[in-house]
């Protein structure tokens, strides 16, 4: 039977309620409850009110933390938001469609996305912030630059561990594969990475940066069935989004030298 505690000073009181987080890992109500304490003694609150609102102000945290977790796994080389995005400066992107893309459900079931434009017109940026959105949204996401990939795979490939590598890779919910087309990828790094496209068909998504249009993609995949298989990939059932030729980059930077 649970002993009675009646008669405990604020000070006690205060004490147990530390001890009490701490053993059942709660931070946020530990670091902030004498601070709702007092703001629903303030506002009169009912006890009911008082440990709801404790208990939604350490799920809300638990939320932040679980999503700051999954963005760091995702290793983003940089911060990128939609929010930061300039629309304005790219008449080419409809933010209706990106805001349409920013709620995942194309990453729910497994659909790919593809970006397709010359340097400086944003591809860059809203891969990384779209796979962001997937991140907080409770997605698993991975990103990496496509040399970068095939050049992982095939050291897995010489050290006898290519099959864990590519599950590993295929656990993902959604994979950033960044500057493809940048450079051209030996046939065994290309075939290795279509195994890992292939590995993730119709079963999670995929999201591509290219600066080369699909019918350039020979210049990175020289076998042109090989190439021609993962085009069907990366597009089958999926959204492809042209950026443009113009940099706003360079028209910004531009703009900067003559004010």
């Amino acid at each position: 039977m649970t002993p009675k505690r009646r008669g405990m000073t604020e000070e006690a009181a205060d004490a147990a309620i530390d001890q009490a987080c701490r053993m059942l890992r709660m931070p946020t109500i530990r670091n902030s409850f004498t601070d709702y304490a007092d703001r629903a003694s303030r506002e009169q609150m009912s006890y009911r009110g008082f440990l709801a609102e404790l208990l939604l102000a350490e799920c809300d945290d638990r939320a932040r933390r679980r999503s700051e977790r999954r963005i760091k796994a995702a290793k983003f080389p940089r911060e990128k938001s939609l929010r930061a995005f300039d629309f304005d400066a790219n008449p080419n992107i409809d933010p209706a469609v990106i805001h349409t893309l920013a709620k995942c459900e194309w990453v729910q079931k497994g659909q790919p996305l593809c970006l397709i434009g010359d340097s400086g017109t944003g591809k860059s940026h809203l891969l990384i912030a779209l796979g962001t959105e997937a991140a907080m949204a409770g997605y698993r996401v991975k990103y990496t630059l496509a040399t970068q990939l095939a050049n992982e795979l095939v050291e897995a490939a010489d050290e006898m561990t290519l099959a864990k590598t590519i599950a590993r890779y295929g656990r993902v919910d959604l994979l950033c594969i960044d500057e493809l087309g940048y450079m051209q990828l030996d046939r065994r790094g290309a075939e290795l990475l279509f195994q890992v496209l292939t590995e993730r068909e119709e079963k999670a998504s995929v999201a591509i940066a290219s600066n080369e249009s699909f019918g350039g993609w020979t210049k990175t995949f020289t076998d042109p069935r090989l190439c021609a298989a993962i085009v069907d990939r990366l597009t089958f059932g999926g959204t492809i989004l042209e950026t443009g030729t113009d940099s706003y980059r360079l028209a910004q930077a531009a703009k900067q030298r003559t004010t």
